[in-house]
């Protein structure tokens, strides 16, 4: 037998904090329904970053959910049951190892490739021939209790050159986006 030293690189990282990420997901009421709010932060990460596909996307132990998602193709139904279709579209939910949002979140720092096809690791992802993503960059959603709920992340088909201008705008939209969702906790618990 032989040694493949690459063959455990395409493995989705071990999570040991999903049951603390879904408990904290429960108690604030997200993962589980599409929120405009967060499609129209998914749409002005779109614009901001110039990229066709972005998400804001919570994931549990099982899956992963865009509750946020801006793609070319507009509409976005709750019950897209897959990654992606024969024709590359991208539905709400996709499966815990598509992708590269899980590792983002194990990380709990931000990612930023290129080009997918320079990382060994990352370049056999089921996502690169299914959507036929060439880019990605991403950073996690931490919550005020130290939890990785998520990420914020954009995607491109393209080899996108996002340097650390790049990285330092998901990084503070990744912010912005939990300074919204703090706001929310606060107000909800204002109201009990």
């Amino acid at each position: 037998m032989t040694y493949d030293p690459t063959g455990h690189l395409l493995l989705t990282p071990i999570d040991k904090d999903a049951p603390a990420r879904v408990r904290r997901l429960r108690e604030l009421g997200l993962g589980e329904r599409p929120e405009p709010a967060f499609d129209a932060f998914a749409h002005r990460l779109a614009d901001v970053t110039g990229v066709p596909f972005s998400m804001v996307n919570f994931i549990d132990g099982n899956r992963q959910f865009f509750a946020g998602l801006h793609t070319p193709e507009g509409a976005h139904p709750v019950a897209a049951p897959a990654t992606a279709t024969a024709a590359g579209a991208v539905g709400r939910f996709m499966a815990r190892d598509h992708g590269y949002c899980p590792h983002v979140v194990v990380r709990r720092k931000a990612l930023v490739l290129e080009d997918v096809r320079d990382y060994p690791r990352f370049a056999g992802n089921p996502v690169v021939d299914e959507i036929g993503i060439r880019s990605y960059m991403g950073a996690p959603l931490m919550d005020r209790t130290g939890v990785a709920l998520g990420t914020i992340c954009v995607v491109d088909t393209d080899v996108r050159p996002w340097g650390r201008a790049g990285l330092e705008t998901i990084k503070a939209m990744a912010a912005e986006l939990m300074e919204q969702i703090n706001r929310r906790e606060t107000a909800c618990s204002d109201l009990l």
